[in-house]
């Protein structure tokens, strides 16, 4: 690969092509098995890219591919640089990206900068003893003096976020499964690392990345404990209810102030390449603080998600505006992401228990909000959560929380793509995880023929939100709630648009700001407004412009 000539390319396209950009999420494990073994794997990415390209996205985002263990699924590395052979090889991955490219799709790729696996070579070598030249490069601590952990931090995963190792005779800090120690960002040489990681894939042709739990680069040096919460300040958007996690304020664990010299470096790095970023922050109490702060200015991250409407109950008109309003205070000069699903969430169909029609009306909305969106694969079909037996769960998270949480496993069930037999057209052999009977009726192939059905929708909202550059990059004002309709407008050099949502049961007659208006949108059942008025039936929405 020409690394120049793609440096030179990037250059002279759109630095901005990011804000507002649509991206498209796919974990590997689940889109299609290219070789017969059950699993997903790159060259099955690569031959499903047209299915992609089609919908109209602006860029790919590919769940972890590394070399690991896989007891996290990817999430657990113990070769930045290297795809595990699971889903093929560096050549794979290169006939990916040039086939992307040629459809005019960018690729971000997973990073997960924050922890490895444990049997990544650095936690080897860091481990052997506390002299060797990596033995600060993980966050080793001496135990209290009665044998129990440094501090009362937990791991998101359940337990102590502390886990003794008997070669060096101190705990190892993992804010995950005790199988991923967590790197120290405050030893110099781990950040360089790291950021020849990311070199690695720049140079290879990747036009950005997803930064896996991006607020949790840094911890405490000081290690001190977090403060406990009350009843009533606990929050479950970050983890499951069960889970002790919820019990206490995170502020030292991670959140750091000096994750921003990091992620500067980072963007330094990435400058050259027109590349982006897209950062996940996990956390309850501070998500969109830290979205403003991680996003702010030209030299941090251009985009990041919190977990507001990743949350489990369907969002009201009024929750949207107060989310809206929040990130226009505390993030007003940077950048939102906004997702409803991914790998590790509840899909949104059956969280916020919603027909065909409300998610038309969803996939509506997202294009219409300020900020950058991401859709999780399946989504486009309508994809609602499958229900995994005890007995198939794969998911450490699942297992550890039976059955009061099942575990992600029910949102990672392999894409079907025609329904002619009970694997769905992703694999001749046994799936991993077994293909969702209820899946198979939405099935690619089966909708592409129904011109009615919801992937057409999504593919004319994207294309909407395209025709109308003030959806995609402009600025969003007059937001307002009436009873259950939500009501804003978005604006870019002198254009004008109108959205209104009906995100209740009730119809509702809605007036149009002062002015003349041209109702937009019609192929994706937008209402149109009538003398300044426009009538909203459940679940439905109008747009219109200035005129």
């Amino acid at each position: 690969m020409n690394v120049q000539n793609k440096v030179a390319q990037l250059a002279s396209t759109d630095r901005d092509w990011w804000r507002g950009a649509v991206i498209y999420q796919v974990y590997p494990r689940s889109y299609q098995d290219s070789n017969g073994d059950g699993i997903g794997d790159l060259p099955g990415i690569t031959e499903r890219l047209d299915h992609i390209a089609s919908l109209g996205v602006d860029a790919l985002w590919i769940s972890p591919f590394f070399k690991s263990p896989m007891k996290d699924f990817g999430y657990d590395v113990s070769d930045y640089c290297d795809v595990d052979p699971m889903f093929g090889t560096l050549a794979d991955f290169d006939a990916l990206i040039a086939r992307a490219h040629a459809l005019g799709v960018r690729v971000l790729i997973d990073l997960v900068l924050s922890h490895t696996s444990d049997a990544h070579p650095w936690f080897a070598e860091s481990r052997a003893d506390r002299t060797n030249k990596k033995s600060n490069w993980y966050v080793w601590a001496d135990p209290k003096l009665d044998g129990t952990p440094p501090n009362n931090w937990l791991s998101i995963f359940g337990g102590s976020a502390w886990q003794w190792d008997t070669q060096r005779e101190q705990y190892y800090l993992h804010n995950f499964l005790t199988s991923q120690p967590d790197l120290n960002f405050h030893e110099p040489q781990v950040q360089e690392a790291l950021l020849d990681v990311a070199r690695f894939w720049l140079d290879r042709g990747v036009d950005g990345f997803r930064l896996d739990t991006i607020n949790f680069y840094v911890h405490d040096k000081e290690l001190r404990s977090n403060p406990g919460l009350e009843p009533h300040e606990r929050n479950n958007t970050i983890a499951p209810s069960v889970n002790p996690y919820n019990h206490q304020n995170h502020l030292y664990d991670k959140n750091q102030p000096e994750n921003l010299a990091f992620l500067r470096k980072l963007r330094a790095v990435m400058e050259p390449y027109n590349a982006a970023a897209v950062g996940e922050v996990g956390d309850a109490q501070y998500g969109l603080e830290i979205l403003g702060q991680y996003t702010a200015g030209d030299d941090l991250m251009q985009m990041c998600y919190a977990f507001e409407f990743l949350a489990n109950d369907r969002p009201s008109a009024r929750e949207v505006a107060d989310v809206l309003t929040k990130v226009a205070d505390v993030a007003g000069d940077g950048w939102a992401t906004w997702a409803f699903s991914n790998h590790d969430v509840t899909r949104h169909a059956s969280r916020w228990a919603m027909d065909d029609s409300g998610l038309r009306m969803m996939a509506t909305l997202m294009m219409c909000l300020r900020g950058s969106a991401c859709i999780y694969q399946g989504e486009e079909l309508g994809f609602g959560e499958a229900e995994v037996a005890y007995k198939d769960l794969q998911d450490p998270y699942g297992i550890e929380f039976w059955p009061e949480f099942k575990g992600r496993d029910g949102c990672r069930t392999p894409m079907v793509w025609e329904n002619s037999n009970q694997n769905g057209g992703f694999s001749e052999a046994s799936p991993w995880l077994p293909v969702a009977p209820e899946h198979l009726a939405r099935a690619a192939a089966e909708q592409e023929d129904d011109p009615e059905a919801l992937i057409h929708h999504y593919r004319r909202v994207i294309a909407l939100r395209k025709a109308h550059p003030a959806l995609a990059k402009g600025g969003l004002k007059n937001l307002s709630v009436e009873d259950d309709v939500l009501r804003f407008e978005r604006h870019l050099d002198g254009d004008r648009l109108f959205c209104a949502f009906n995100l209740g049961e009730t119809p509702a007659m809605v007036a149009l700001p002062d002015g003349t208006w041209a109702g937009v949108g019609d192929d994706v059942e937008a209402q149109a407004p009538d003398a300044g008025q426009v009538h909203l039936p459940r679940w439905a929405m109008s747009l219109a412009r200035a005129v």
